[in-house]
């Protein structure tokens, strides 16, 4: 069964990633389709445990393999051996969903969206926040460039702005080799402004496309 929270009508960081795509190529969806099935997954397996059903391998309706399950219980031990993902975890609000209309400038020009988000790890507006992440990843290199590629520092930058946080982190789980790695995010930091920008970008692209002036 589908989250009710995707058929919201408040603009989400998942419609932007839509939006990207219907100007970019379309080659890989399917595999990035299938990740974020896998991500899913390991989310609820940590954030979500009643949407898993350890019987039948099935989560938010998809069945995954035995090899795919067998793996996110792997990844999901890996998680609560790290310190600073057990701290996080025991003092997080999980899946909290924010809603608001924020002001957004693009280019000089200034407009509001009726925007939401759904944060896996909600401490606070002064405590560090969070996102996890399933990942090709086997160094922290690697998860870096990742982030970059992916444009999960939109996302963030998205999220804290939202929520008008300041402190966030991205919390990667190596499907490879089952190691952790943190992308810390601060308000002004460089990775905090170019996720600005690029969802800036996208939302006019959205406020132009589908809004009523």
């Amino acid at each position: 069964m589908k989250d009710p929270y995707y058929s919201q009508p408040e603009v989400s960081n998942s419609d932007l990633s839509w939006l990207k795509n219907q100007f970019e190529s379309v080659s890989y969806r399917g595999e990035v389709e299938k990740a974020y099935k896998f991500g899913t997954l390991i989310d609820c397996m940590i954030t979500e445990p009643d949407k898993v059903n350890y019987f039948t391998r099935e989560c938010s309706g998809t069945v995954h393999s035995y090899d795919e399950f067998e793996q996110a219980q792997e990844m999901k031990k890996a998680f609560y051996k790290n310190e600073m993902c057990r701290i996080m975890a025991s003092q997080a609000k999980y899946q909290a969903i924010m809603r608001r209309r924020m002001s957004i400038v693009h280019d000089g020009f200034e407009f509001e969206l009726p925007v939401r988000c759904k944060w896996d790890l909600w401490i606070g507006n002064h405590a560090v926040n969070g996102d996890i992440k399933s990942t090709a990843a086997e160094t922290q290199r690697q998860f870096e460039e990742a982030v970059r590629y992916f444009e999960y520092h939109r996302q963030r930058a998205w999220y804290m702005d939202i929520a008008q946080s300041d402190r966030d982190v991205l919390i990667g789980i190596s499907k490879k080799n089952y190691k952790i790695f943190m992308v810390p995010i601060t308000r002004g930091s460089e990775l905090y402004k170019l996720g600005k920008a690029r969802y800036s970008e996208l939302a006019f692209k959205w406020h132009y496309l589908f809004s009523d002036f």
